[in-house]
């Protein structure tokens, strides 16, 4: 933080007239030694060059996540002359300044990345100037960075080959504010094989603009949005296997591509700007109590790794010397980002994520592995059947596998929704006056 606010006070001064030659010290004083708010402000700013967006201060190297720096150096300027209520003042004071410095957010850019040295455009140009940006990554663009081996020799041990490009390109896609390629990013193992020092990794690239948490937390919370404004990436380093309650929040965020309620404790709901990204480590897939559709499914990118070697001994100074290739992580990761532009926004998958997703979907929708088996029931032109005694036969389908039914009506809508797809032909009339399907024949003497 110091080395922000030192930074900063050779940037780009905002646009304010009051501001644009630092004021004499003690300026902000009356004549009886009270301090004028809006003259210390100017001073302060003077020093110190922010803009506030949101109630949030930055300045042109990004964020100021904490301000109690500000607050310490407030003090230090005031403590001869308010000689009571002092931690008061301070407060208002780091208030008046956010009034003096507040302005509209910057337009989102998507067409650049603001990088620790300057700003990286996607059409391959870079310059060392500087511009006011709500996200700002902490590592250096290096066009020359060298390749980093420590980085990709990792990767090759835990994940199979075929599926690092998806991770590259995942990778890639958190560093600029869209939601385009509408994914979120689940890598599954059984343990104990590393996959979460990715996400110290990512905070060496994301810094500030990462935010560690809980997918339950996001789903479940009405306040959890409001941690995740203009914020890049979500990292939820050990996610929970047990199934989610509902499944809207995330839906809707991982396909956002507008603004959004936010609520916040004890202040009223506003409209806010959400671009997170979802990248989550766990041993287990991501499931949903009730929400089994595809809609669910098809908005995950699931990445499995390889077993943990026996024997294998691990490095201990591993991510000190994957942090120190930072700047050829960004280079990798830029390759990947460029990659998924140009194939519009599809991630490069490979027959086992394919494969991955589909298991995934069967687990959470044992209907899928019903319509899936021998023995039940056949696809006939010219049959029919009622849906009650399909739903009986599904009913035994579970015993026997020791699955539990879902309800009659789910199981009904999954089969008018996917009939097509099936080659059965829902009707409200279908058997005499009863509802069933056309083309569907039952084997009643199922084993």
């Amino acid at each position: 933080m110091k080395d922000e606010l030192r930074n900063s006070s050779q940037a780009a001064v905002p646009e304010n007239s009051a501001m644009g030659t630092e004021p004499e010290p003690l300026a902000w004083l009356d004549k009886r030694g009270r301090v004028i708010e809006p003259l210390f402000a100017d001073y302060f700013l003077a020093r110190h060059p922010m803009r506030c967006f949101r109630n949030k201060l930055f300045t042109v190297d990004g964020m100021i996540g904490d301000e109690a720096i500000l607050k310490k150096e407030i003090f230090a300027l005031i403590r001869d002359y308010v000689k009571s209520g002092v931690a008061r003042k301070t407060e208002q004071l780091l208030q008046a300044v956010k009034l003096s410095c507040a302005a509209e957010p910057p337009e989102i850019q998507t067409d650049r990345i603001h990088v620790a040295n300057g700003t990286y455009f996607l059409d391959g140009r870079f310059t060392p100037d500087k511009e006011y940006c709500i996200n700002r990554l902490p590592v250096a663009y290096e066009a020359e960075a060298e390749k980093p081996s420590c980085w990709l020799r990792f990767l090759e041990e835990l994940l199979y080959r075929d599926d690092i490009p998806a991770l590259q390109e995942y990778i890639g896609y958190c560093l600029i504010p869209v939601t385009k390629a509408q994914k979120m990013l689940l890598l599954i193992g059984k343990g104990g094989e590393g996959k979460s020092r990715i996400g110290l990794v990512l905070r060496e690239l994301f810094g500030d603009n990462m935010y560690t948490g809980s997918l339950q937390k996001v789903e479940t919370n009405r306040f959890a949005r409001a941690d995740l404004e203009y914020k890049l990436l979500l990292v939820d380093d050990d996610m929970k296997t047990e199934a989610l309650p509902q499944t809207n929040n995330l839906k809707t965020l991982v396909t956002l591509e507008d603004k959004i309620d936010i609520e916040r404790k004890g202040m009223q709901s506003m409209q806010g700007t959400l671009y997170v990204r979802f990248t989550c480590f766990g041993n287990g897939g991501l499931h949903a109590l009730y929400d089994k559709s595809n809609g669910f499914y098809r908005r995950q990118l699931l990445l499995t790794t390889k077993e943990r070697p026996a024997g294998r001994v691990d490095d201990p100074f591993l991510i000190d010397k994957m942090r120190r290739e930072k700047e050829g992580i960004l280079l990798w990761a830029l390759e990947g980002l460029n990659r998924l532009i140009a194939n519009n926004y599809q991630f490069t998958s490979s027959e086992r994520t394919t494969e991955n997703l589909k298991e995934a979907m069967e687990r959470g929708n044992n209907i899928l592995s019903f319509l899936k088996s021998e023995g039940y029931f056949e696809i006939k032109a010219g049959a029919k059947c009622k849906s009650i005694d399909f739903y009986e036969v599904y009913e035994r389908w579970c015993r026997d596998n020791l699955e539990k039914p879902r309800a009659t009506a789910a199981f009904v809508h999954h089969l008018k929704d996917n009939q097509k797809a099936l080659g059965i032909i829902y009707d409200d009339k279908c058997v005499g006056a009863n509802r069933g399907f056309h083309n569907l024949a039952l084997c009643h003497f199922a084993p």
